[in-house]
């Protein structure tokens, strides 16, 4: 049997805990803090691999083993490797306060509806657009992926960082800074987790379900749940394939560019993905603005003309392409250059169609697409109904096939 113990928000050890262990392994902080047997092997947690390597050891001589971990071990601890390796049915967890739990504590807040994202050991860009997209969110940090890191990366965005440092021990630190505060700091080694908030959403309404919540009930949603000019807008026709081409989710960011009235952003933001929404005239940024806080979502507005202000903006996932003048074939390859994942272009002239296949063939991507035509239900004198045409749109898409592009890290 492995004991697998929590320390939560530095609780003590308890002796009985360790009584009779033939091996303890921890960090090597929790192993100089605890009453750990005289007789007992000790292994400091480093490399994940050869610490389970002699735990197997002795396991096979019907040692007991004690692990020793931060918080709630079961929760992106490491719980989840020694069930994988051993079987949950030899773990006897006794789980502490986790980081996360204890942080929101320490600040007033409920945490039933916050998103956690680690960093730890892994790209930070996900947590960076989860922390976009979502009012709350809990960010567990690593090396080179800390409260500097990640403030540098949201200097743009209205959040407020919580950084808890050390927390449960006489060093606890628990500070409220901005983006660029956090950007401008040496945190040392000490930060526990960092909360992501937007001040005016952060107290959040009384849930259900834990979590992100369960997303939208309905996309490709009407014309007139949005404001826009002389229908100059995606219809929702257009719209339901686009989305389904760009495939936003929660960790992802998504540019609109020629975004309009905005509605393919806001889409994809109600969808989970953090969205950048890219618009040259002043009446059309400010129409971007007001329907993503109609639809209570978070959208980043850039003013200027494609592709110049391109170069200025984090790498996409996925890039949607509204419009069509003489500079599309241009926009769309500066585009491929950038997407992780898929461009998605939607247009009405014909003759843009073979320029913007040959730019993402360039680029690498597999390239489709159809002409959509659609007839709506429209009601006639007499209670009859006939069918009315939209005009038709062409819509391309290029994927990635390995969903990876050049010189860009995943």
């Amino acid at each position: 049997m492995i004991t697998v113990f929590g320390t939560g928000t530095g609780a003590p050890v308890p002796a009985d805990v360790l009584a009779g262990a033939r091996l303890v392994v921890g960090g090597r902080r929790h192993l100089a803090s605890a009453p750990v047997p005289e007789d007992a092997e000790q292994v400091v947690l480093g490399p994940l691999a050869p610490a389970l390597d002699v735990v197997e050891r002795h396991l096979d001589k019907q040692s007991r083993v004690v692990v020793l971990a931060s918080g709630d071990p079961g929760f992106f601890g490491i719980v989840r490797a020694l069930a994988e390796r051993f079987g949950a049915e030899r773990l006897d967890v006794r789980a502490g306060v986790s980081s996360v739990a204890a942080a929101f504590a320490r600040v007033g807040l409920p945490w039933d509806d916050a998103v956690v994202v680690s960093a730890h050991g892994r790209d930070l860009r996900t947590a960076v657009n989860v922390c976009r997209a979502r009012p709350k969110v809990a960010v567990l940090t690593g090396p080179g992926a800390g409260p500097a890191e990640l403030g540098a990366a949201l200097r743009a965005d209205r959040r407020v960082l919580v950084v808890a440092s050390a927390l449960g021990s006489a060093d606890e630190r628990v500070e409220r800074v901005t983006a660029a505060e956090a950007a401008a700091r040496d945190w040392g080694t000490a930060v526990s987790v960092v909360l992501c908030l937007d001040r005016t959403r952060a107290l959040g309404a009384v849930r259900t379900l834990a979590g992100p919540g369960t997303g939208p009930a309905q996309w490709a949603l009407d014309e007139d749940e949005f404001a826009h000019r002389d229908s100059m807008i995606t219809k929702f026709e257009v719209r339901a394939l686009a989305l389904a081409r760009l495939g936003p989710r929660l960790g992802d960011l998504v540019w609109d560019v020629g975004a309009g009235s905005g509605s393919v952003a806001v889409e994809c933001a109600r969808l989970g993905a953090a969205v950048t929404a890219v618009e040259k005239t002043p009446d059309g940024v400010e129409r971007i603005r007001a329907n993503a806080a109609a639809h209570g979502v978070d959208v980043h507005v850039v003013h200027g003309a494609a592709p110049t202000v391109l170069s200025d903006l984090d790498d996409p996932d996925a890039v949607f392409i509204g419009g069509g003048g003489r500079e599309l074939p241009a926009i769309v390859t500066a585009c491929a250059r950038r997407a992780r994942r898929a461009v998605v272009v939607a247009m009405a002239a014909l003759d843009r169609v073979p320029a913007v296949r040959e730019a993402l063939k360039g680029a690498g991507f597999d390239c489709d697409g159809v002409q959509l035509q659609s007839s709506r239900l429209a009601p006639l004198p007499g209670d009859v109904t006939r069918l009315a045409a939209t005009n038709p749109v062409f819509l391309l898409w290029g994927v990635r096939p390995d969903g990876r592009i050049e010189g860009v890290a995943q």
